[in-house]
């Protein structure tokens, strides 16, 4: 009851629903104004994040060296890599080991760039809040 008396009261305002969702989006907005610019969302992700750090301290994986090494699902894996690899911050090779195919993964230029201007910002996010 007393939600329907906060409706009629909005309507009587002149409020609709369209400008109640305008205003969500605003607040949503301003959420997501909050997160610092040079904050990579792409590698921000957990498992994106594991993907492109095992990748930067070995030369190559295979799929399945990934897969065991960060505990997922091969859906799960195959999806965060497609988003990394249409990024260009992964390259995906696809051939065969005998008659098994083998899927390798190796981190890219741009990649390597991208993790470390990502812990630059970390980092100094860090050392912002021991400073305080």
């Amino acid at each position: 009851m007393a939600r329907t008396g906060a409706l009629a009261q909005e309507k009587e305002m002149g409020k609709s629903a369209k400008s109640r969702g305008a205003g969500l989006r605003s607040l949503r907005g301003r959420a997501e104004e909050s997160v610092p610019p040079s904050l990579d969302r792409l590698i921000h992700e957990r498992m994106r994040l594991g993907i492109v750090s095992a990748l930067a301290v070995n030369d190559s994986l295979t799929f399945g060296e990934l897969k065991a090494l960060l505990k997922t699902t091969d859906g799960n894996l195959s999806v965060h890599a497609r988003k990394l690899e249409d990024a260009a911050y992964i390259s995906c090779t696809k051939s065969f080991d005998g008659r098994l195919p083998k899927t390798e993964y190796r981190l890219t230029a741009a990649g390597r760039r991208a993790l470390e201007r990502y812990l630059n910002h970390m980092e100094a996010l860090i050392r912002a809040t021991r400073e305080r």
